[in-house]
């Protein structure tokens, strides 16, 4: 896979939680960081995703937002953002 995104972080995906429509998967990226992205119900099935998978996490964004970190989560200072709210613990 060939992209133009630099920020690319290979791991293990460790949950997959389906909603109505879409997922949050968990991917671990090592030294103890995951990052939990919200796709589609349709994009997991396509792709095969679950539970031991190696996949890649690319992140590529046009906005810089401000974060907050609180015991648990990263909090997103965006509201109803469509792609969802990238969490790293």
């Amino acid at each position: 896979m060939r992209l133009s995104a630099r920020n690319q972080l290979k791991g293990t995906v460790t949950k997959v939680t389906k909603g109505a429509t879409t997922s949050h998967v968990v991917v671990d990226t090592g030294n103890g960081q995951t990052i939990t992205s919200s796709i589609t119900n349709e994009s997991v099935d396509e792709l095969g995703i679950k539970n031991g998978g190696k996949v890649t996490v690319v992140i590529k964004a046009s906005d810089v937002m401000i974060g907050v970190d609180s015991a648990r989560h990263l909090r997103c200072g965006l509201d109803h953002s469509p792609l969802g709210c990238i969490s790293i613990r």
